[in-house]
């Protein structure tokens, strides 16, 4: 593969303003009450939409370290197809994969969104929402310079 310009030091005040945004949503999702896997989850679902090899990589291994199942991470990628995952972790990958697809499906359909909001307090939809807005920008890092896995 052709080695390329690494993008994420470039700017260095946009990385850093990037990465405290992503500690505040951190925190945010934690405050909310959202429990470590959903979030690792949500992270490791818009990766795999993404193709980010980086982020699915450190994620996974941030999932298994928290406790994570190897067969629940296996399945992911068909959520829908098993009964492994909770109703909050079964909303956040429904409305992980439509915020990662908005340029296809420009919008994120009301029955996404009733249901999101039946199974998660405000507090933890606007958490959601921005976890993946924060996955989705790293993946946009991460894909364009094909970084080496550690």
């Amino acid at each position: 593969m052709t080695e390329r310009i690494s993008i994420t030091n470039s700017i260095p005040a946009a990385m850093k303003a990037f990465y405290t945004a992503s500690m505040e949503v951190e925190k945010a999702a934690e405050a909310a009450g959202l429990d470590k896997k959903l979030v690792e989850l949500v992270k490791i679902r818009a990766s795999q939409i993404n193709a980010c090899a980086y982020c699915l990589d450190m994620h996974t291994a941030d999932a298994l370290k928290i406790g994570e199942d190897i067969r629940r991470l296996n399945l992911v990628a068909a959520w829908r197809e098993t009964d492994l995952y909770t109703e909050q972790e079964r909303a956040a990958l429904e409305l992980t994969e439509t915020i990662t697809r908005l340029s296809e499906i420009r919008d994120v359909p009301d029955e996404v969104y009733e249901y999101a909001t039946k199974v998660f307090t405000d507090a933890q939809y606007q958490a959601v929402c921005w976890l993946v807005m924060i996955i989705n920008g790293w993946n946009r890092l991460g894909v364009p310079a094909r970084p080496a896995l550690p």
